[in-house]
This record gives C-alpha cells, structure tokens and sequence, in this order.
C-alpha cells in the first residue's frame, strides 16, 4: 500500500512538472538578478529553468517551441513571429553598461576600424554596432564572425565586439574600449535595452502566472549573495559586481527605455536589419 502510494504521489509530481512553464535565461551575471528567483528564492518551484544558453540560443530556443518563455536579445522580437513581452523587466542600461563593449587594438579608433569581428553569440549588439558605425560615424567596416575569444578575434580584424561576461574578464592593458551602451547615450541621448523576456502568443496563458517582476525584485534583494557567487565563478572584484548590478545595469522597462528601444527599431529598419517595426505587445500579468 504504501509502494503504491508513493509512486501515486511521484507521479503527481512528475505530472505538475511537466506543467511548469519552461523558462531559458544565459547564465551571465547580468541576467543574475532576474532568474535568482527561480533558482534560490521564492520563485524556485514556478518554473522549470534552463539556464545552459547564450543569449542568442535562448531565441532559438523560443522560435523553436523548446521553451514557453525567455529572456531573448531585443532585435529577436521583430524577426520571430508572434512573440510577446513580459511588462516593466528588461536587460538594459542608462549610460555605461561595461558587459557590451567594442575593443579595438592599441589605440585606434572608431573612425579609423576597418575590419570588425563580432562575437557570434550576439544579435541585439552585433545589429547595434552596424547601426553605430553606419548611422553615426557614416561609414561601414567589414564584418567578420566569430567566437568569444579576444585574441583570436583580433586576429584578422581591427575590432572586436564582446557580450556579456567575457566582456568584463579580459586584460584592458595596450586595448582601447568602446562602451556600447555608453557609444549610444552619446549619439542619441536615450538609454538601451539589450533584452526581455519573452513568450510566445500561444503560451501566454501559461506564462501570465509567473510573476517575473517580483523575480527581480527578489534578486536585487539578494545582490551580495549573487555577487559572492560570480565573485567565484568570473572572478570579478565584489566590488565591481556590486557596482555593476546596482549602477550600470537597468532590470526596468520605463519610458525613457522604451523611447531606446522603439529608436533602436526604427534604425535596425531603416538600415535592413528587420522586415518591419512590430509594436510591443505584452502579456497581460497576473495581479
């Protein structure tokens, strides 16, 4: 009896499961905030949480129905279709976001780059720099593909572009560094949104329940502990991953970074990036 009672009640577990959301999230430490929720927190029983991927296999992951939701680089909305937003959580940041950076060897600038190697697991970023350079410093490089590795990268090229984590690991000494977020505050004044979670239309029954604003919330409530952890694994100053999280990365979707984003569409249109500029649609939240 109690055999049968057991399995009984595994099967019950295994069956809610099953009917978690799937959630994809990279594991780089500025998604941190967002998914400690799910892993340590409150949240840890709403989802089922992938967190294996880079930012632009998330994308795929969510084009592909392997996911219910995830956090996707931004350009992903407009080239996969029926795609809806999570409300006020975003990856961006005002001014300076340090983990998106453009390095270019010795000294030289931007107007002097003529050949630019992008790191292969960007989307929203890799289209940022072609509109920086084509929009704004009025000329075009050539552009070269490949892995996350810096001195590989420049290799063969005079630039190098760098997402997430091994954007803040690498030596700076003889390289000079081009912000990115930083390189569009400059040019027009507005902040940059870099991701948000997503779901797909037919999955926003399933994902309207998870409360991924009070996710973050949580997260930032626990920002030493996060930083103590990436302290370990990327082997950053805590310091540094205090300030990081605290100053240069914005977890909320507010106007000023929604006019970002809307001008970031228009241009990666205009420059044939995208088809067309979809208006966000987002997921009505449970209260």
């Amino acid at each position: 009896m109690n055999n049968g009672k057991n399995e009984n009640e595994r099967i019950a577990v295994d069956s809610l499961e099953e009917d978690l959301p799937r959630v994809a999230a990279s594991s780089y430490l500025n998604t941190a905030p967002l998914i400690w929720s799910f892993i340590q927190g409150r949240k840890r029983d709403e989802v089922e949480l992938v967190t294996d991927t880079a930012p632009a296999r998330c994308a795929d992951m969510l084009s592909k129905r392997e996911v219910n939701a995830a956090l996707v680089p931004v350009i992903e909305y407009q080239r996969i279709h029926g795609l809806k937003i999570v409300p006020g959580v975003c990856v961006g940041a005002r001014e300076a976001v340090r983990s998106v950076v453009l390095v270019a060897r010795d000294s030289t600038e931007l107007k002097d780059v003529r050949v630019v190697a992008l790191d292969v697991s960007s989307r929203t970023s890799a289209a940022l720099v072609r509109i920086i350079f084509r929009e704004f410093l009025g000329f075009e490089p050539e552009w070269v593909t490949r892995a996350p590795d810096l001195n590989s990268m420049l290799r063969n090229a005079d630039a190098a572009l760098l997402i997430g984590d091994p954007a803040m690991t690498f030596s700076r000494a003889g390289l000079m560094v081009h912000d990115m977020a930083g390189l569009w505050r400059k040019h027009t004044g507005l902040g940059f949104v870099f991701a948000m979670w997503m779901a797909r239309e037919e999955d926003e029954e399933k994902v309207f329940r998870v409360d991924f604003a009070r996710a973050r919330d949580e997260g930032l409530e626990h920002v030493e502990e996060i930083a103590a952890e990436y302290n370990r694994t990327i082997g950053l100053p805590l310091d540094e991953i205090r300030s990081y999280l605290s100053e240069n990365i914005s977890f909320t979707l507010d106007e000023e970074m929604r006019a970002g984003l809307k001008l970031y569409y228009e241009l990666a249109h205009k420059h044939g990036m995208i088809k067309d500029v979809q208006p966000l649609r987002t997921i009505e939240m449970k209260a």
